[in-house]
């Protein structure tokens, strides 16, 4: 029997949305008694108890298998989830081939500080980044020109766009026609307005920019993934102000580009723990470079992180270690034998040996 996979599109509750890799042709009936054919591109599932049972989360994004399906109701049930090549935990999305970092060049302002950060977190996620610049309408062209002047220097060369002029829409199409994209940035840059240009007749709810704030209204609830019209899928997200940085001081140097092409050009750090602060000795990656005071700042919080995941880990023993069905680990807290289980009778018995013999 040949097997019905798809791609998770949404998750709401317990119920999957899944769009299938082949369409099934259904047969029907009209009021008068003529068969007509109609295509069945999604189902609406549910996951097998024993998924359930092992613990295996299922997200969107994930490649699945489907078994016993009904055609005419819409619905099947979700027998098992192909290995992913990647997990992005906030937002929860699996498999993703890049991430689209949209930030505006103005109406909000473009913070070189926040959009450094922005980067950095997309970096850490080990994905592709695509960077692209909403409402080149509002600003002059000398501004653009020194914006991506300054964005090369960082190792990404922006692709300038306007939801309102519609400029630089079909360029940036052609770099999303495969794979799973997911759009992320500020709330207020257009991501929403930029997701109705690329698929349209889509109609994303759109929020107004706070005038008080400055920056937009959150108008994005869930993750869902929506199929673009010329192969693909997009994924918006709701906007974050302030990204986590959940990396360790070693991960950190490569979500740079600019210290990355430095390790790369042959030399290296006198010491292999450098963390290339300003007073460590022939360093490679300490230097004049813009963001090099971006990466000092972080590296306080990298270390932080990293102080707190060796403290998680040496937490007491009331906590165990568990592997779960996708490969990764989770704590479990690790019950006390006196307090939550019984005695065994063999021990009962021991002890009551004992006590006859004194």
């Amino acid at each position: 029997m040949l097997a019905i996979t798809g791609t998770v599109l949404a998750v709401q509750a317990n119920y999957y949305r899944v769009i299938l890799d082949q369409a099934f042709s259904l047969e029907l009936l009209d009021e008068s008694g003529q068969k007509f054919s109609q295509l069945v591109h999604e189902l609406l599932c549910t996951r097998r108890a024993r998924l359930k049972k092992i613990g295996q989360q299922i997200c969107v994004g994930d490649r699945i298998t489907i078994e016993e399906p009904d055609w005419q109701g819409g619905r099947g049930a979700i027998s098992e989830v192909e290995p992913r090549r990647n997990l992005l935990d906030r937002p929860t999305v699996a498999n993703v081939d890049r991430i689209l970092l949209v930030f505006a060049l103005a109406e909000p302002t473009l913070d070189p500080h926040q959009l450094s950060r922005f980067l950095v977190k997309a970096e850490s996620t080990g994905v592709d980044v695509l960077l692209c610049l909403n409402k080149r309408d509002l600003v002059s062209a000398q501004i653009w020109q020194t914006w991506c002047d300054r964005l090369k220097s960082w190792g990404y060369p922006p692709i300038a766009i306007s939801t309102y002029t519609r400029e630089g829409i079909e360029e940036l199409a052609q770099h999303l026609q495969t794979g799973v994209t997911v759009v992320a940035g500020q709330s207020g840059v257009g991501k929403s307005s930029l997701i109705n240009l690329l698929i349209p007749n889509l109609q994303v709810r759109v929020g107004e920019v706070s005038q008080r704030l400055g920056h937009g209204k959150h108008t994005t609830r869930h993750v869902e993934l929506f199929a673009l019209p010329a192969g693909g899928y997009l994924a918006d997200t709701p906007g974050f102000m302030q990204p986590n940085l959940t990396v360790t001081p070693q991960e950190l140097t490569d979500c740079f580009p600019e210290a990355r092409q430095r390790l790369a050009s042959g030399e290296s750090c006198q010491f292999n723990d450098c963390l290339h602060r300003r007073d460590e000795p022939n360093c490679v990656v300490r230097g004049d470079w813009e963001r090099y005071e971006h990466y000092i700042d972080y590296l306080e919080e990298a270390i932080a992180y990293q102080q707190k995941l060796k403290n998680t880990a040496n937490a007491d023993a009331s906590v165990k270690v568990k592997d779960t069905s996708d490969g990764k680990q989770q704590q479990e807290p690790r019950l006390l034998k006196k307090r939550y289980r019984r005695e065994s009778r063999r021990s009962e018995h021991q002890n009551l040996e004992t006590d006859d013999d004194d």
